[in-house]
């Protein structure tokens, strides 16, 4: 079967000028914002072994993972879906000896196996920071402060984060609202669906006014509080008054006690991250677990922000100066005009056009005229 001439597989594109330079420009902002705060940047390989993808954080599974034979370890390998792994690995190994807690910040493409409705797209430019050795509520406030002033400084406003508590049902489960092992897995998915008739089924009604308890951080606390038994979670609750307090007079904050998608290995808390004008999450992060190669388990927080939708959105465009050098023009002007922040178009044949190569100025007697 003939491929038809630039089709693509299914969730990849071609980014073009000027979308293709906005997001080197977007993604270069937010990490020079990210390291102002203390982060060091690293850069993992896009493909790695299998099984150090999927076995570096704790509960997290190998989803999303395209994989391949090494021709020349004949090994499956696996295309990073996501950076916050390979962080781990880094931290636990080559950077296990660095003293805690360990900043770090990334940025660079991920391949996913599927594509979502909301985020058709497979290939993404991720980037983030992670704070190792620690995931208490003062890491937990500065990740969303870093997470929030990147995204400022990308453009972003109107900024909502959403928490959530990831771990919520086992908590619950281990104490005052005692469930079946067994049961467990199958609570947890019919909250993450706010599926009222599926609880019930499974006779887990206690859990139903979770449901209710989605909105506004405000009201949401309230209504958390009011639940029988929801007593266990005083002090995650009072950690999110924390974060209010720390952050609430720049960004909106909302509470979902019980969203669980993508959130598989975080643990006490979790966040989305939202602007105005654009679909979707624009970036996700909370607590996690690494687990080093001894088995020991270590904290951790961080945050990864997806750079493309801010691109569709026309985050990161500038428009350039370009002025149109005919033949014969100095090398010396060229350049100076350069230094003065112009970009140079040079002529290579008396029939070049320069508004059809997308000038904006020509050179007459060595100064630049609009066209």
């Amino acid at each position: 079967m003939t491929i038809a001439p630039g089709l693509l597989p299914e969730g990849l594109r071609d980014r073009l000028p000027p979308q293709a330079e906005a997001g080197s420009r977007l993604l270069h902002r937010v990490i020079v914002a990210i390291g102002r705060h203390g982060y060091a940047r690293v850069s993992p390989p896009l493909a790695e072994f299998e099984e150090g993808l999927v076995g570096q954080l704790k509960s997290a599974g190998a989803r999303d993972l395209l994989r391949f034979v090494d021709p020349v370890s004949q090994r499956t390998l696996a295309l990073r879906p996501d950076i916050t792994a390979q962080v781990g690995r880094i931290a636990a190994t080559r950077m296990g000896h660095r003293p805690r807690p360990l900043r770090l910040a990334y940025g660079g493409p991920v391949l996913k196996l599927r594509a979502t409705q909301l985020r058709p797209e497979r290939e993404l430019t991720q980037a983030g920071a992670e704070l190792i050795g620690t995931d208490s509520l003062a890491a937990v406030i500065e990740i969303l402060r870093v997470a929030v002033e990147a995204l400022e400084v990308a453009g972003v406003t109107g900024i909502t984060v959403d928490l959530t508590l990831p771990d919520l049902v086992e908590t619950l489960a281990a104490g005052a609202m005692p469930l079946p092992a067994d049961k467990v897995d199958a609570v947890r998915a019919m909250l993450d669906a706010k599926d009222a008739g599926g609880l019930a089924s499974l006779g887990a009604d206690a859990y139903l006014p979770f449901i209710e308890a989605a909105g506004p951080v405000g009201p949401a606390l309230a209504k958390l509080r009011a639940i029988a038994g929801a007593q266990t979670l005083d002090k995650r609750l009072e950690a999110i008054e924390a974060i209010v307090a720390a952050i609430g007079d720049r960004v909106a904050l909302t509470l979902d006690p019980t969203e669980r998608h993508g959130f598989e290995y975080q643990t006490w808390i979790g966040f989305s991250l939202f602007g105005d004008g654009l679909s979707g999450e624009i970036g996700r992060g909370g607590s996690y677990t690494i687990v080093h190669p001894d088995g020991t388990e270590e904290k951790a927080i961080g945050f990864s922000l997806f750079i493309d939708p801010l691109v569709d959105v026309g985050l990161g465009v500038v428009e350039h100066r370009r002025v149109f050098l005919p033949l014969g023009t100095d090398a010396a002007t060229g350049a100076a005009l350069r230094a003065d922040d112009w970009i140079t178009i040079a002529a290579l044949s008396e029939s070049d056009d320069a508004a059809a190569l997308g000038c904006t100025h020509i050179l007459r007697g060595n100064i630049p005229q609009p066209i």
